[in-house]
């Protein structure tokens, strides 16, 4: 899966975005906006697969996502 990281100055801080996620963060500086990004992205994901596990009948066999 390919994803766009936008990063930008803000008025006070680095922005951090991946726009196909909706994940938005920031940092003091580029090289931590995209640390704190990596984080987000790896909760969200982590949170969309409990999710989908919980509420969209699915589950992991073998480290694969299988929809029951």
């Amino acid at each position: 899966m390919k994803l766009t990281i936008k990063i930008w100055k803000g008025e006070k801080y680095y922005i951090a975005r991946v726009p196909e996620l909706g994940v938005t963060t920031q940092g003091k500086t580029v090289l931590e906006a995209k640390k704190n990004l990596q984080e987000a992205v790896r909760v969200h994901l982590e949170s969309m697969v409990d999710y989908m596990i919980k509420k969209g009948g699915v589950r992991i066999e073998k480290g694969h996502i299988v929809h029951v």
